[in-house]
């Protein structure tokens, strides 16, 4: 197979433009003929819902959750990028272009990159006519932040809810679309199986998560935005439902998956505190802008922080990279962290954490100031952990976060599968190897409001005389009978460990050999372990309840089973990947100094994976990255 990317020709600055000028379009009379299915209502889910059933189009969304508003977006807090240049400290499309591309460690399409940072432009004054409430300043302009991997302000935010806002305004248009009856909303339903018709998306089965039932759903096209699978390592920043089972299942029906094994850890969580926990708590990269991280000079340290004076402290990223200090990128931040964790610098109860200390931008600019910023974040951290963080540092620790990796798409958004498209974190296509900080809100949103609405009607300009897809045809009820097959199984093995028990399994393998660092032998050695995990899984597994009713552990052992698959591909994908590029950290390929050493010379492509069944071995198709604006450099935060 040869990937096509459809990157239109002419100069960077002009490709979407030109795309945009010869896209076809399909006349208002004709979108009441197309039906479109979107599964999610996150940023990328609600606005291209939004957005479609406002042009006119038929449009099924869902989610597995009871209100669209539950959607994961709500937990990025932080803020939205946008290349606005308010503070006049020389922002602009093409550095917002050159940060992310860099941040990405050159593993990301130039042209694709290009254009979210030329669409961030429209996204402001998108979501101030919606009503987001963006931070101000005290005259009534919109007020911007930093974010790590930048030297300017150009994140926007609110207060510490910024992920929250959005959604509210992408749901609001959502539900007017609702309303209006151009969209027909879906919630507590779940997608277990793509369905294509003579190689094309047609449509979806779903689960009823309250009532049990197995529905079929048919279109036109069917967009994925279902968010990454960040969730597999169990603990992590995301929620308990969050899952990769949708983009999973298209994968196996024939949508290639691009870069697995690049999965972001985001360097300010919450320390695990314990066995107990099924999350971690995210805090704000924002709170970087202020907050200085620091350990102890001495090992084992047992004295408070507060009693340790500031000759006795080592701020490792201000002293490793002076250039960036506290704003080094997230994979560099969480590896020096975990670095000086296990040098046995690690502060807390289990020694797993670092500190993240406000005391001079408290005593710079005032506790009202700092409150006006993060009063939230700050209230969150007292109700977790019982500690003032205005009084005494944060403790703050690497997790599991963010997946660069998903569907492989085109300049168009969609998968390999004709008519399969995939929006927001359910694709591979803008952040490389790395995710910038507040490019995550951006690239959702740009995706459903201003890319994705012309790229499916360029799309369905083609199906307006297919005339109505048929739920009643043998592909429909083939997936339908594998889905319940499935259902039965699992509820049939009657083992005696829970769910719960492999994913943590699961998850601690992962971690341990596919997470911050990775190297030969264990990443060999993971494919081995997860192999038999799964063979486990599938004689001992136990799924009380049954299928044909609610039930909870039902929904946990699909998303688990498709985990196993995911974490097998996401070590291939690691193990063939003889480099260190952003979030992969291969301890084999690094600097005498510890820093990653990236391989363009034979490793300048997108890994893309095809499904070959449940014992083939995966098989890898490459898309070289072709740099014409600017040439990869050793990336350096010095």
């Amino acid at each position: 197979m040869i990937l096509d990317s459809k990157i239109p020709q002419g100069p960077l600055e002009h490709k979407w433009e030109n795309y945009k000028k010869k896209a076809k379009l399909v006349n208002p009379a004709n979108r009441k003929k197309l039906d479109v299915i979107v599964v999610g209502t996150g940023l990328a889910g609600s606005s291209i819902a939004a957005s479609l059933g406002e042009m006119g189009y038929n449009v099924k969304s869902f989610c597995f959750q009871d209100s669209p508003r539950r959607a994961h977006s709500v937990a990025a807090q932080g803020g939205v990028n946008a290349a606005k240049n308010y503070k006049n400290d020389g922002d602009s499309v093409y550095r917002m272009f050159v940060d992310t591309l860099k941040g990405g460690d050159f593993r990301a399409r130039e042209a694709n990159v290009y254009r979210m940072a030329e669409c961030s432009l429209n996204l402001i004054d998108q979501a101030v006519a919606q009503g987001v409430p963006f931070g101000r300043e005290y005259g009534g302009y919109l007020n911007n932040r930093s974010f790590g991997g930048v030297q300017v302000s150009r994140t926007f935010y609110a207060r510490g809810q910024t992920g929250q806002q959005l959604l509210l305004g992408a749901y609001q248009a959502l539900m007017r679309q609702v309303g209006k009856g151009s969209v027909q909303l879906f919630s507590r339903h779940e997608m277990l199986d793509l369905v294509t018709v003579d190689g094309k998306a047609r449509g979806i089965i779903v689960r009823n998560l309250d009532t049990g039932d197995i529905e079929r759903h048919a279109a036109h096209a069917v967009i994925l935005a279902t968010g990454g699978y960040g969730k597999i390592y169990y603990l992590s920043t995301l929620a308990m439902g969050c899952n990769g089972s949708a983009i999973w299942r298209a994968h196996k029906k024939g949508a290639l998956m691009a870069s697995p094994s690049w999965i972001q850890v985001h360097p300010t969580s919450l320390p695990q505190s314990g066995d107990y926990q099924s999350k971690l708590t995210l805090m704000s990269e924002s709170l970087r802008n202020d907050g200085r991280i620091w350990v102890p000079l001495k090992e084992g340290e047992t004295r408070q922080p507060n009693d340790i004076p500031e000759n006795e402290r080592d701020y490792y990223l201000e002293r490793r990279y002076p250039a960036f200090g506290n704003l080094a990128p997230r994979d560099i931040s969480s590896r020096a962290a975990k670095e000086r964790i296990d040098a046995g610098f690690g502060i807390g109860p289990l020694k797993n954490a670092v500190y993240l200390d406000f005391s001079r931008a408290i005593q710079e600019q005032g506790k009202d100031k700092i409150k006006e910023k993060y009063g939230n974040l700050f209230d969150m951290y007292l109700k977790i952990t019982g500690y003032d963080a205005y009084k005494e540092p944060m403790m703050i620790s690497p997790s599991a976060h963010f997946s660069m990796g998903g569907l492989w798409v085109d300049y168009e958004l969609m998968t390999t599968v004709p008519g399969l498209f995939a929006l927001g974190e359910a694709n591979f296509a803008d952040h490389g190897a790395n995710r910038l900080g507040a490019n995550s809100l951006l690239q959702a949103s740009v995706d459903g409001y201003f890319i994705a609405p012309y790229t499916i009607a360029n799309y369905l300009a083609d199906e307006i005389h297919t005339g109505k897809i048929s739920p009643d045809t043998p592909e429909f009820e083939q997936a339908e009978k594998a889905v319940k097959d499935q259902i039965n199984d699992f509820i049939n093995i009657k083992g005696t460990k829970t769910v719960d028990y492999f994913h943590k399994t699961l998850g601690k393998l992962l971690y341990d050999y596919c997470g911050l660092a990775r190297n030969e032998e264990g990443l060999k050695y993971a494919i081995q372990e997860i192999r038999k995990l799964k063979q486990e899984f599938y004689k001992d597994v136990r799924v009380s309840g049954q299928g044909d009713k609610m039930n909870t552990e039902l929904e946990k052992a699909g998303r688990v089973a498709d985990y196993f698959e995911i974490g097998e591909l996401m070590c291939y994908d690691a193990l063939t990947r003889n480099e260190s590029c952003g979030a992969h950290f291969r301890e084999e390929f690094q600097t005498p100094d510890g820093e990653a050493m990236r391989n363009d010379a034979e490793y300048q492509f997108i890994s893309a994976w095809a499904w070959k069944g449940e014992n083939g071995e995966p098989e890898l198709i490459k898309e070289p990255l072709i740099f014409e604006e600017i040439q990869p450099t050793v990336r350096s935060y010095k």
